[in-house]
């Protein structure tokens, strides 16, 4: 079937429960960078989630080149170490969201 109208849902709201944990596990694997959130562009496969009032969020944990931004042309592509760093990212951050409080 084919969704034609959407309804809007507000962004799901960014406190310390996820924060905390996104900027320990940067640090962690990245060192002192900053963690600005942002909201992108373009479409979200979290709007169904947020409709029935469960929050979600997009996160990858992969660094790129700023210099040499590729995205969804016919050349994409990002570094293999990129790659790998963003998975270790996302299992990190998964342990630590799924985890007892007082870990994270």
């Amino acid at each position: 079937s084919t969704v034609t109208n959407r309804a809007y849902v507000a962004p799901s709201s960014i406190g310390e429960e996820i924060m905390v944990p996104v900027e320990r596990v940067t640090k962690e694997l990245f060192g002192d960078i900053p963690v600005i959130p942002i909201m992108g562009t373009g479409a979200t496969d979290s709007q169904p989630f947020r409709v029935i009032g469960i929050k979600a969020y997009g996160v990858s944990g992969i660094m790129g080149d700023p210099n040499d931004n590729r995205a969804h042309g016919k050349d994409e592509r990002l570094r293999i170490k990129s790659f790998f760093d963003g998975q270790e990212f996302l299992l990190r951050l998964t342990k630590r969201l799924t985890s007892r409080p007082a870990s994270r």
